[in-house]
């Protein structure tokens, strides 16, 4: 038996997975870059949540583990964002793709729980002063954990599309 000459499928699926392939890069892109922003505004937000006495962020452990989840979610994600746009731009490769796969994957997912355990450690505290009255230190605290919020859903889904790359990567 001799081989069959290569037809015009073969090259058809191939380009389908590149175009997929170039795809999920673009939206773990946009996923990662819409975490970036979050993150950043919870930053500054958590940041310059000081208004005296007992209404300054600083006093509360709980809101010093959301800045430093924050300050990690920030830094993690402009590094993943300029190395994917590197990547895109330049065509080529920082890491090696199988260390990619991973690192993205882990990444992705230990600052993505990382994000849910501070912004579900601050709820309740800042739950327990507004009891007391809503004021401009429990509204930022608020607006923080929405900021942290937001940021972990976008992380949770580039985390599932870096699984599935991990997963069918060759």
């Amino acid at each position: 038996m001799t081989p069959e000459p290569a037809t015009g499928d073969s090259s058809i699926g191939i380009l389908q997975r590149w175009k997929r392939e170039d795809s999920l890069k673009r939206f773990s892109l946009g996923l990662r870059g819409v975490a970036l922003f979050f993150s950043l505004i919870s930053f500054l937000l958590m940041a310059s949540n000081n208004h005296g006495d007992w209404e300054n962020f600083d006093n509360y452990q709980e809101y010093s583990y959301l800045l430093a989840v924050s300050i990690f979610t920030s830094l993690y994600t402009g590094c993943q964002v300029y190395r994917q746009v590197h990547e895109l731009s330049t065509g080529n490769n920082i890491f090696r793709p199988t260390m990619a796969a991973v690192v993205d994957f882990v990444g992705d997912q230990g600052i993505a729980y990382l994000l849910i355990s501070s912004a579900s450690t601050a709820i309740p505290l800042t739950d327990r002063m507004r009891e007391g009255g809503d004021t401009v230190f429990t509204d930022s605290a608020s607006a923080t954990i929405t900021m942290s919020f937001f940021s972990f859903i976008f992380l949770a889904l580039s985390a599932i599309i870096s699984g599935y790359k991990l997963s069918s990567h060759t």
